[in-house]
């Protein structure tokens, strides 16, 4: 493998331990070695199955991450900053997917160690004494390790050298890939059951694996497979096998079963996890930690060694650092207002600021017009789109103790040199095109391309108007610590709050999927009930959608029930691209779009196409010109490259590691 497995590991191993009182928390206590002897210890297939938690890191927030699973979807294409890292994955003529540079070695490499180490808890843990519940921690990371490289790559390698699913303590610099229903059957379904009976209702410690979190993959895992196994639009698979399931079962099957588990993770998960009662719950930042979020990377502001990324200017040396937000954030801090309200004298309003709307900005993915007008059409009703994006942009000057003439101003001015307050918007991202809006800045200068409308104070920028340089950044994964102390804090480092990987809205979600499927639908009982078809359970999430208690865009409470409106104009029939839509209304920019595409196959069916301004030249602020953009997506590309780094690792000859990469790379 890409990691050579010898007798010492220099892994960051942790161990296991609870507070006393009410609140658990996952101690973590690094060890630099961890020899396979230790694992014959109690303390060390402890401190194995608390690296499972550990190693979510190396993907979870990491930015080169979550632009491979975001990039060349219909929620994303390049922003003005990206390299070519960025751009090789957007098969938009602007690069190439390259083995070696399209950041496909982040999953590769933070998953095959986690899962020898796994497989070491799982063969040592009943000997010393270790309860399966606890052991059962390593089976769901196990697996779910090989679930997201199944979809990544294809079939990958079971056996890391001392079998298949064995713990491997020797140097080996061979593999051979297993099929695609060999790692679900012998490795993904086995161990995700198991699981299930294991695992606890509630978590063993706060944000730990329970029997809701294995429900929840056993049943996306069924469906996955249930989509590979019938194959729409005959997308090929590698290494090449037949589409049929060792155990028999067909597509329906496995729909079928998906959808009956989901279920069951809606009716059984008690008071342990629910939906929060708004959107904007789900992700504000002093609410983290909240029982919707069933998995996540967890981070802290109290030490960057235990955060897995600098506290202060990040300025690398962690590959753990929280900074996913930076490639969905623009460079806001050119905004520009007036000293003066008789002639423009321009100062910069809006700082960097370790708070949620801000943070840093790097301006890698920007997202397309399609996103603003039609995944997010409603911004009236559903909360989504105010609990998602930052569309005002306000002023903090105050915080950033900036003075005029040796004061810090209690007013300055905008566009029309009307007066602003700090905290008010100096930019807005208005929610539809309006016209009458003048770009041209003759008198004011926003110093980003904004607009001018009659009577407002704040510069605006219409959806129409939305460019690779300015688009509203993504609130939802924005920084939220308490150590600011009235200022601006540090928006520089990695964020330190924690990465939401799995949620209990998902459920509902797999089921209606399975649903569209032709999964035979039955009731939902308890807190959810509903008939259980595709609009039943969607109509929970967008009942959820219609509720307001404060508007983001507006920086002001708002208590509004729209749940009505929202669940009347779901569609009476739902079909999977509906599905698609409220996922991305649900889920935009977290990471699930790539893989949804895949799964379902309609990657090149919804982003072969793409429509964003700055099509005459992409680096100036003020080209509003729209732009249609194409896409070259082959079916080959459904199944990313194996990194070059492993190949390079392995010693084998030119034409078997050819023979192991995907075909089209």
């Amino acid at each position: 493998m890409k990691r050579i497995y010898s007798k010492s590991y220099k892994l960051l191993i942790l161990g296991v331990l609870c507070t006393t009182g009410c609140t658990k928390i996952l101690d973590e206590n690094p060890r630099s070695i961890f020899t396979p002897d230790y694992f014959k210890t109690e303390a060390g297939v402890k401190g194995g199955i608390t690296a499972g938690y550990a190693h979510l890191r190396l993907m979870f927030g990491n930015g080169y991450f979550i632009n491979s699973n975001q990039i060349s979807t219909d929620e994303h294409t390049w922003g003005q900053n990206s390299d070519g890292n960025v751009k090789n994955l957007d098969f938009s003529g602007v690069g190439n997917i390259d083995p070696a540079t399209s950041n496909t070695g982040v999953l590769w490499g933070a998953t095959f160690p986690n899962i020898n180490t796994a497989s070491g808890v799982i063969e040592n843990g009943a000997a010393v004494g270790v309860a399966e519940s606890l052991v059962s921690e390593a089976r769901f990371f196990r697996a779910f390790d090989y679930f997201l490289l199944v979809q990544t790559f294809g079939g990958v390698p079971l056996d890391l050298g001392a079998g298949e699913l064995k713990f491997n303590t020797s140097t080996v610099r061979t593999s051979r890939r297993n099929t695609v229903p060999e790692v679900y059957t012998k490795a993904i379904f086995p161990d995700l059951k198991l699981a299930i009976e294991q695992l606890p209702d509630a978590g063993r410690v706060t944000g730990g694996v329970t029997k809701t979190l294995a429900r929840l993959y056993l049943a996306k895992a069924y469906l996955t497979y249930g989509w590979w196994l019938q194959n729409p639009n005959s997308i090929p698979t590698y290494p090449e096998v037949a589409r049929t399931d060792p155990d028999g079962h067909n597509a329906a099957w496995y729909f079928q079963e998906a959808y009956n588990i989901a279920v069951a993770g809606i009716q059984n998960a008690g008071a342990n996890f629910t939906l929060q009662p708004t959107f904007y719950d789900v992700n504000l930042g002093p609410n983290d930690r909240n029982n919707e979020i069933l998995l996540y990377a967890d981070h802290t502001e109290s030490s960057s060694l235990y955060n897995g990324g600098d506290l202060g200017y990040s300025g690398g040396g962690f590959g753990t650092d929280n900074f996913a937000h930076w490639f969905q954030q623009w460079n806001y801090t050119g905004l520009q207002s007036s000293s003066s309200n008789t002639a423009w004298s321009g100062v910069n309003t809006v700082q960097r600021a370790a708070t949620q709307p801000l943070g840093r900005p790097w301006t890698m993915l920007a997202p397309p017009h399609g996103v603003i007008k039609s995944t997010f059409a409603d911004k009236t009703n559903d909360s989504r789109w105010d609990g998602t994006f930052v569309t005002s942009y306000r002023s903090n000057w105050k915080e950033a103790g900036l003075k005029v003439n040796n004061v810090i101003p209690e007013s300055l001015y905008g566009a029309n040199n009307l007066p602003l307050v700090n905290g008010d918007a100096i930019l807005t991202f208005l929610n539809e095109d309006v016209g009458g809006v003048d770009y041209t800045n003759s008198r004011y200068n926003s110093n980003v391309g904004a607009g001018v409308l009659p009577g407002r104070a704040d510069f605006v920028i219409e959806p129409s108007a939305i460019s690779r340089i300015c688009y509203p950044g993504n609130w939802k994964m924005g920084p939220y610590r308490t150590d600011n102390n009235g200022g601006l804090g540090s928006p520089n480092g990695s964020l330190t709050r924690p990465y939401p990987i799995a949620k209990f809205s998902e459920l509902f979600f797999i089921a209606a999927e399975a649903a569209v499927k032709g999964a035979a639908p039955a009731a939902v009982s308890g807190t959810y009930a509903n008939d259980g078809t595709a609009r039943g359970l969607i109509n929970v999430i967008r009942a959820r959608a219609g509720k307001w208690r404060w508007s983001n865009g507006g920086n002001v409470a708002k208590i509004q029930d729209n749940s009505a409106a929202l669940t009347s104009a779901t569609p009476a029939t739902i079909d999977i691209n509906y599905i698609l839509a409220e996922r991305s209304r649900e889920y935009f920019g977290e990471g699930y779009r790539w893989l949804d595409l895949v799964r379902t196959q309609k990657w090149i069916e919804l982003s072969n196409s793409f429509v964003i301004a700055g099509k005459t030249n992409p680096n100036d602020w003020k080209d509003h010109t729209i732009g249609t953009f194409s896409r070259t997506i082959s079916p080959t590309h459904y199944l990313r490259p194996i990194p070059q780094s492993q190949l390079d690792r392995m010693e084998m000859t030119a034409e078997e590691k050819a023979a192991y990469q995907n075909p089209g790379y």
